[in-house]
């Protein structure tokens, strides 16, 4: 990654000009990962406070996405009674959920709440460490759904977390715990499964058949250990597979013809125009880092160096475009695209605007922007206009 040239200081024509140049140049430095728990911390901050203005916080986190599912999920596991449950959902992050409430004696919600901040924060700190700071800083930044997700409660960051987990396994030859956290993310959001594959088929390749084969026996032992209790309450060891198979979908299919779903999404279900720019935003920027990818020679010797990332990436946004349920494709885009964005941004690195400055105004317009539109971006408005007039 180019630096501006330090050696320019020389042509200063005062030393006020040297300072000058000098902080320019120490802004552009890659920030450090103290930095970026600090901008994380300060966007939780301005998150939280510009919802609690507008709405009870605590009340948003129960009626927040499927935050009221998981912590129904967890409350059943604690109590071990599944009695009018409706299979839904994963039930990796409800798991861990009841775990944590039974250790601590918090409720669920908080469990929620305190798993949801903790893994946003170890994401971004793995992030660091896989990419660089300019990838993990603008991926904290960038992404509506996955402030709010981390903020109010989500699967999404306990899934990023030992997705990257895995990742970094795999470059340091930890093949077993790669595979271990590569099979947990799995049993959180069900499209691990393609970094689980990427090990598997990396070893192969590799001919490393004892790796292979113990990367193997781990998956297999968390999916015995989590299809057991589903087997033995509703008779069906894979009852979470098949709850996303439903007539909605266009010949029951969960995948279909890429774009197709988009479209269609689109047409029949009316959006706001905010909506639509933000969604079709993500989609463009997919698209786009999808092209750079296959044609940019030094983002193919990255995939060379790190196969089962890339095992993992490609299908996944092609399982992004063929989503076959029309009513999340398009307006649920941005959170299906959380795993992939800092594949996009390596992508699409050479663009990124390197400073610091416009990581942090991005970071705290970011965090202000997801509250609004948590809270509805309609009453935010509202309220700026009587305070204005």
């Amino acid at each position: 990654m180019l630096q501006p040239d330090v050696a320019s200081n020389n042509a200063c024509s005062t030393p006020q000009d040297c300072d000058k140049a000098a902080r320019e140049h120490e802004w552009r430095t890659p920030p450090s990962r103290s930095e970026l728990v600090l901008l994380a911390l300060v966007m939780a901050i301005l998150f939280v406070s510009l919802v609690s203005a507008f709405r009870n916080y605590l009340l948003l986190v129960d009626n927040f996405g499927d935050s009221s599912a998981y912590m129904n999920l967890a409350s059943a596991i604690r109590q071990w009674n599944f009695q009018g449950l409706v299979v839904k959902h994963f039930w990796g992050l409800p798991y861990l959920m009841a775990a944590v409430s039974m250790l601590t004696r918090i409720s669920d919600r908080s469990s929620l709440l305190v798993i949801s901040l903790v893994s946003s924060l170890l994401a971004v700190l793995l992030a660091h460490r896989l990419w660089g700071g300019w990838i993990a800083g603008f991926f904290a930044v960038l992404n509506f759904d996955w402030l709010q997700r981390s903020f109010l409660g989500g699967s999404e960051p306990l899934f990023v977390t030992l997705l990257f987990g895995a990742f970094l396994a795999v470059r340091k030859d930890r093949w077993p715990l790669a595979a271990l956290l590569a099979a947990l993310a799995t049993v959180v959001r069900p499209l691990g499964v393609f970094a689980l594959l990427g090990i598997g088929l990396t070893l192969l390749w590799r001919r490393e058949f004892m790796k292979f084969a113990i990367a193997v026996g781990t998956g297999l032992a968390v999916g015995l250990m989590y299809a057991l209790p589903l087997a033995h309450l509703f008779g069906d060891p894979l009852a979470t597979v098949h709850s996303y198979v439903r007539p909605e979908w266009g010949g029951g299919w969960l995948f279909g013809i890429p774009f197709w779903a988009i479209i269609k999404g689109t047409l029949i279900y009316p959006a706001p125009w905010t909506n639509l720019v933000l969604t079709f935003g993500w989609i463009l920027l997919v698209v786009i880092a999808t092209a750079v990818m296959i044609r940019a020679r030094d983002f193919r010797d990255y995939a060379r160096s790190n196969p089962v990332e890339m095992l993992f990436a490609l299908p996944y946004i092609w399982c992004l475009f063929s989503y076959n349920y029309a009513f999340w494709a398009r307006g649920s885009f941005p959170r299906f695209s959380i795993p992939v964005v800092p594949f996009v941004l390596v992508a699409l690195c050479r663009w990124l605007p390197k400073d610091r400055r416009v990581l942090w105004a991005t970071g705290t317009l970011s965090a202000l922007m997801a509250a609004a539109s948590a809270v509805g971006v309609r009453n935010v408005a509202d309220a700026v206009r009587k305070t204005i007039g």
